[in-house]
């Protein structure tokens, strides 16, 4: 599983949702949590973090958001070779087969789908540790 010292960065243009995820970040021992409001945002700060020295280490981002859509950065991060092999959940309100094969083949790590369970949102953090960190 992921360190409780990961920089995670969480991307929602809903201030409802960010403070739902970093809450349950939160009880789940996380420490370094940062956000943005959109993917453009989002974009910036996966960068000024990595000029820093300090590379955000996983990225929960909205699929729907105004700006730049999740998927869109998603594709933007794996072109990326700095990002390419960054851990990178979606959360959506869409679980149709079409959008999640189109992330699926984007290289997204998981997918969640809203509303979602704490146990729900462990076990796709675990899945997607696992995915990139196989131990």
């Amino acid at each position: 599983m992921f360190s409780i010292n990961t920089k995670i960065l969480i991307i929602d243009d809903m201030p409802s949702i960010r403070d739902l995820v970093r809450n349950q970040l939160k009880a789940m021992g996380f420490m370094e949590i940062y956000e943005a409001e959109d993917g453009e945002e989002g974009l910036n700060l996966i960068k000024v973090k990595y000029g820093e020295a300090q590379p955000i280490e996983l990225v929960i981002s909205d699929w729907n958001m105004p700006k730049m859509k999740g998927l869109e950065l998603l594709k933007i991060v794996r072109a990326d070779e700095r990002f390419s092999k960054l851990p990178f959940i979606l959360l959506t309100s869409e679980a149709e087969r079409e959008q999640v094969t189109e992330a699926v083949l984007a290289g997204v790590s998981q997918y969640i789908v809203k509303p979602f369970s704490g146990k729900v949102f462990e076990d796709k953090l675990k899945t997607a540790y696992s995915k990139h960190f196989k131990s």
